[in-house]
């Protein structure tokens, strides 16, 4: 892959990952400060979260059925971007939930096909993934971090300002990344049912389905649950910031990790340290020592677990079923299982308190990592 390929692919990502970098732990601030209570802030975050499981799939077939993959990543840009400035026209809970349902529907066909295409362009370099990836995480702590401390002289009613101009920066990107497209794939050989059958595909999207539930109190509630004990909007930016800087590490040596160890035992180990995290938070946020520990694990809980993942999916579903391989991926652990993970944590903290919710998402990762142990047995390297 040339130098220049490198940097196209890798400004989508770091734009991409960006927005989520004021969207994700900041976003949650900003539905509280316009007066929602945790179960709406959860009801509105699981729309999000729930187009996801439909919409990825539509894209997804589209673009195998096209071959046209990056026609359908701008289209998902540019409309994205369109329906999200729907939010500075209304402050409503129905109005923010058809709005967030019609951003989100055309946002979630953005990510799995750019992730296709990256595959595609890696070829057999597909260890490689993670270099490119980590300019994402970069974007995400510039601004989780910058965000922060910006939140502390303008507002939380920025929020939505600031997410509207890294999602014109994703557009911008998709622009300059060329179409390097398969042929499309109008005689199917074989169909994606015949895969989906397989008994250790199923276990590998139930395992992604419970890991990604388990971070629904995370994703959703971390920054007012900190807000709650004392944190300021800064020292939450760091500590979401820290978790990402982790992260960049783990993608600078999946590499040489995933030759090494394999997919399956670094998702085991993933799985096993993200239920250790979802404890520290849920026992020790009085100390920002202990806090500091657990962010240090999102190297495992996200970084370690999304390389390995990627690279199953991508040996489960070759060829023609790429595409959906990915959007199957996305839909039904970021989709299904982060909309449920969402909701129930907003309910979990009204009726037994925000310590609960975690111990409960450390439940949810524990059993995932029992079911990878007993019905993964594919190494996958």
């Amino acid at each position: 892959m040339s130098q220049l390929a490198y940097w196209r692919l890798s400004s989508f990502y770091l734009f991409f990952f960006a927005s989520l970098g004021i969207l994700v732990p900041y976003w949650s601030l900003y539905l509280n400060s316009l007066g929602f209570g945790p179960a709406e802030i959860g009801e509105l975050m699981a729309v999000m979260m729930a187009t996801k499981i439909i919409a990825p799939n539509i894209w997804g077939w589209l673009a195998d059925r096209s071959g046209q993959r990056m026609r359908v990543v701008r289209i998902g840009a540019v409309l994205a971007l369109l329906m999200f400035t729907g939010v500075m026209w209304g402050q409503g809970y129905w109005w923010l939930v058809v709005v967030i349902a019609l951003f989100s529907f055309f946002w979630h066909a953005v990510l799995p096909q750019f992730e296709a295409t990256t595959m595609s362009r890696l070829g057999e370099r597909v260890h490689y993934y993670g270099r490119i990836r980590l300019w994402g995480s970069i974007g995400f702590i510039l601004t989780v971090a910058g965000g922060g401390f910006l939140l502390e002289f303008l507002g939380t009613d920025s929020v939505p300002w600031l997410v509207a101009l890294m999602l014109l920066g994703v557009c911008i990107a998709s622009f300059i990344t060329p179409a390097d497209e398969a042929p499309a794939c109008r005689v199917v050989q074989g169909s994606i049912w015949q895969v989906l059958r397989q008994r250790e595909v199923l276990m590998v999207l139930l395992v992604c389905f419970l890991l990604q539930a388990s971070h629904g109190p995370y994703y959703t509630f971390f920054s007012i649950y900190l807000q709650d004990h004392g944190y300021d909007t800064a020292t939450v930016g760091l500590l979401w910031a820290l978790g990402v800087m982790a992260e960049v590490g783990v993608f600078l040596v999946m590499h040489r990790w995933l030759p090494r160890f394999g997919a399956r035992m670094l998702l085991m180990l993933a799985l096993a340290l993200t239920t250790l995290r979802w404890l520290l938070i849920g026992v020790g946020v009085e100390w920002l020592s202990v806090l500091v520990i657990a962010q240090l694990l999102h190297a495992a809980s996200f970084g370690v677990y999304h390389a390995a993942a990627i690279h199953i999916i991508h040996k489960l579903f070759s060829g023609q079923h790429q595409g959906r391989g990915q959007a199957l991926y996305s839909s039904i652990s970021y989709g299904v299982g982060g909309a449920i993970g969402a909701l129930v944590s907003g309910y979990i903290w009204n009726y037994s308190g925000a310590n609960a919710m975690y111990l409960s998402a450390a439940v949810l990762s524990a059993v995932a990592f029992l079911l990878a142990w007993r019905g993964i047995r594919s190494a996958y390297v």
